[in-house]
């Protein structure tokens, strides 16, 4: 009987983008049961996909081809766990006020309550309530597995997000513990298992199961077939660590790059901005050349090579999950969503990394595959907030359980999925501790803000990319005007 079912399931799938062709819109049908949710730490939407020619990415530009690509997608804010928190609650750091926090899950005001509550805490748990099989693996929320530890691994391991998983299989191999395949070196080693393992950049293995990628790569698959074989709609969360440092991945990726001409940073100058950091995050690490500040354009260069390898490296393990999904028979029920938590600069500005609200540390790729869409393989120049993914997903799958513990303060893209040129918001706001910027398809504004209003102003328009080159504020009043009442 249970074979009976899943045969007769599979049909209703099949038919159902033919019943859509026939009658209308395809996104007015009968809605996708599953979703699969992919998130990449640190991607800049630097790929093949979104026209930079010295990136090998083509299972993401297979994705694309199938999706509907978001050019000028926003975080909530330049950093792991806070943007993951804004993803995961909907909520606003407006409303939250997690501006910067990486613990925002368990700590403080916006911590999740460990008991489960009359409405759902977070998109997984809602979706769980609503009879589908929720998985995790790897990175989804802040921590690598989903786990409370401490980088060290001291902690009781409670989850990070409560009653949200059915089941958080991250494979950890020789790490042992989560943080362990985050900061991961090959054999086990790692960033914080006390042998001074700082290297910026390593890349000697020949396998990918070398790594914690692949392991998660090797464990979604598993997953996919596991669901193939069942009745329940699932949500499957998987959380690729690279390309965040140290730049670590199979040689094939760093030899890849030998012939490729990657270019420097369009503006690698600093800016006069207070929202200029050092890039602490980057230079605690060895190097394997001398560490000057700033560096010189070979080594910018060869940093920039390790990057791009990395990002070779998580492609190759997305393209397993989305040919294990194909051979699954799943693919023609399952939503995909490609999201990068966050942009990363790299020499951009003078520097490496995120925690700045410029343009290149907030903007980041989203892809979204819905089965029969007929914005498959368009682009779009949309504005989109990564809040605006779980009302979309509601939207789109219809889950039975709708309560959230929280208004949910984004918007559905649903109607960007069915056109392409529509759109659902005239601007884009993220946080940085205490600054605020907005962004409309012209201009950026920078913002502190303070008891007595807003300091420190600054703009930037499209010209130069939106990176800060030149500060437009005191030439263009009006504007700054227009675009601060957008965030008051």
């Amino acid at each position: 009987m249970p074979s009976l079912l899943r045969s007769v399931r599979r049909s209703v799938v099949v038919l159902l983008p033919l019943f859509a062709l026939l009658h209308g819109n395809l996104l007015a049908a009968e809605p996708p049961r599953n979703v699969l949710l992919i998130a990449v730490d640190d991607l800049r939407p630097e790929l093949g996909c979104y026209g930079a020619s010295h990136a090998i990415s083509p299972n993401l530009d297979r994705l694309a081809r199938q999706s509907l690509l978001f050019t000028n997608h926003f975080v909530q804010v330049p950093t792991c766990g806070a943007s993951r928190y804004a993803l995961l609650t909907g909520r606003s750091p407006a409303s939250s006020g997690v501006t910067a926090n990486n613990h925002a899950f368990y700590r403080g005001s916006s911590a999740l309550k460990p008991e489960q509550q009359p409405a759902a805490q977070s998109l997984p748990e809602l979706f769980r309530r609503s009879g589908y099989e929720t998985v995790s693996i790897g990175k989804i929320s802040h921590t690598a597995d989903g786990r409370v530890f401490a980088y060290d691994g001291s902690g009781v391991g409670r989850d990070e997000m409560p009653h949200a998983w059915d089941r958080q299989p991250t494979p950890l191999g020789p790490w042992k513990r989560g943080w362990g395949i985050f900061f991961a070196y090959s054999g086990g080693r790692h960033r914080e298992d006390g042998h001074g393992n700082l290297d910026l950049m390593e890349f000697t293995v020949e396998d990918d199961e070398d790594l914690p990628d692949g392991l998660i790569a090797k464990q979604a698959v598993s997953e996919l077939e596991q669901f193939a074989n069942g009745d329940k709609p699932f949500f499957l969360a998987v959380g690729f660590f690279k390309p965040h440092l140290p730049f670590v991945a199979p040689r094939q990726d760093w030899d890849a790059f030998e012939n490729v001409d990657i270019p420097l940073p369009p503006h690698p100058q600093q800016p006069d901005s207070p929202w200029w950091h050092g890039s602490g995050e980057f230079f605690k690490y060895d190097f394997p050349f001398d560490k000057t500040r700033p560096l010189s354009e070979e080594k910018i260069r060869a940093c920039r090579r390790a990057y791009f390898a990395c990002v070779r490296y998580t492609d190759r393990q997305i393209g397993r999950v989305l040919d294990a999904l194909e051979q699954s028979g799943l693919a023609e029920s399952t939503i995909v969503v490609l999201w990068g938590d966050h942009g990363w600069n790299l020499g951009d500005s003078r520097m490496w990394a995120k925690h700045t609200p410029f343009e290149r540390a907030v903007r980041s790729p989203l892809l979204i595959h819905v089965p029969g869409m007929p914005t498959g393989g368009r682009q779009t120049d949309a504005l989109a907030e990564s809040i605006d993914i779980y009302p979309t997903l509601i939207d789109l799958c219809r889950p039975s359980f709708t309560k959230t513990a929280w208004p949910l303060d984004g918007r559905s893209l649903r109607p960007v999925l069915e056109d392409a040129d529509a759109s659902v918001r005239d601007s884009a706001i993220s946080y940085w501790r205490n600054g605020i910027t907005v962004r409309t398809q012209t201009h950026r504004l920078i913002a502190t803000r303070g008891k007595e209003g807003f300091r420190n102003v600054e703009l930037y328009d499209a010209s130069t990319g939106f990176d800060p080159v030149r500060n437009l504020a005191d030439d263009s009043p009006e504007v700054v005007e227009e675009l601060l009442m957008k965030i008051r």
